[in-house]
């Protein structure tokens, strides 16, 4: 039986999933203490659903992801996914940033077969701990003949949904992730996945696999009395891209304005996006993005904005090029 079964690889980065505290009734912990065999060994009848090895990654907590990870989670998966071997790939990662990389994973991964993140907002040591079952959703997503060619998916709470539009919404509620713009991809129900509906943005359409850095780009927050000093902090290191987190539809206030305009002379590109967690960021509202040289990202979030600059940036320096980009993917 374990033959005709789908072999799924689990790529384990720390988080919560993997966190352990000195008592099952407190809310100290540390991320990353518990191995992926320790995880995997938590789960009943996991030998009735696929062939599972595992290898660690990283053990952080995911505030600490960076860049270098981003690559070498995107490369790993590339080359695993291009054996017939393996035919899926299950990511446990902190839920801090799992959108950052689901979407990161979603523009990088070239194949048609799975790739799902899943996480936790209980450690492994806490009473009714999410990990467990959230790791055997994750891998029944992983195994489905019918998670095939929808890109990376996050399976956590009992639904699936896309790395695209996923984000997370309470610091500590199991419910946290949601997707507020376009809704759950389908919900895993006594270890089968049902979809009803399946993104339409391209997957992997940019190439890491030779690259060993990415350019930088930083997050400006928008505020009433806003301060242009971060924006000049950025020129002033020399990085290559900012996103303006605005008011309402992407909304920037005078002093910040005319610093992003240095930033533009300065050949940084800019992005405006919202603190707004619902909607789109619309082109030339209140904000004239033709004049500026500016760039609208759409119902993109700031932290997903700057994962989709970085990477068009490893392409183009033409920022209407770049605006492609954000309505396409």
């Amino acid at each position: 039986q374990a033959k005709s079964l789908p072999n799924i690889k689990i790529l384990a980065t720390g988080g919560t999933i993997a966190g352990a505290g000195n008592s099952p009734t407190d809310t100290n912990y540390t991320s990353g203490q518990i191995k992926p065999e320790q995880l995997t060994g938590q789960i009943y009848e996991i030998e009735d659903i696929a062939n599972i090895s595992a290898e660690q990654i990283a053990a952080i907590g995911s505030q600490n992801l960076n860049n270098t990870l981003l690559l070498q989670l995107a490369q790993r998966i590339n080359t695993l996914l291009a054996s017939e071997k393996v035919d899926g790939v299950v990511i446990t990662h902190g839920t801090d940033t799992l959108e950052e990389t689901a979407y990161f994973l979603k523009l990088t991964v070239k194949s048609n077969k799975p790739v799902v993140l899943t996480g936790a907002m209980r450690p492994a040591t806490a009473i009714s701990a999410d990990g467990p079952l959230n790791l055997l959703n994750a891998i029944v997503v992983a195994s489905a003949e019918t998670s095939k060619n929808r890109g990376v998916l996050v399976a956590i709470n009992g639904a699936v949904m896309d790395a695209r539009d996923v984000t997370k919404m309470n610091t500590t509620n199991v419910q946290t992730f949601q997707s507020p713009n376009f809704g759950n991809l389908g919900f895993i129900h006594n270890k089968k996945v049902f979809y009803y509906h399946q993104s339409e943005c391209q997957s992997g359409v940019f190439n890491v696999d030779k690259l060993n850095a990415l350019p930088d780009v930083g997050i400006v927050y928008g505020y009433a009395n806003a301060s242009p000093l971060p924006v000049e902090a950025f020129i002033n290191n020399k990085f290559d891209g900012i996103i303006h987190a605005g008011v309402g539809n992407g909304n920037i206030c005078n002093e910040v304005l005319e610093a992003l305009q240095y930033a533009r002379a300065a050949n940084l590109q800019v992005v405006r996006s919202s603190r707004v967690p619902v909607g789109a960021t619309t082109a030339d509202a209140e904000v004239d993005d033709e004049k500026y040289g500016f760039i609208a990202s759409g119902t993109l979030n700031p932290q997903k904005a700057r994962i989709l600059l970085m990477l068009a940036l490893t392409q183009t320096r033409d920022w209407k090029e770049i605006q492609q980009y954000f309505l396409k993917f």
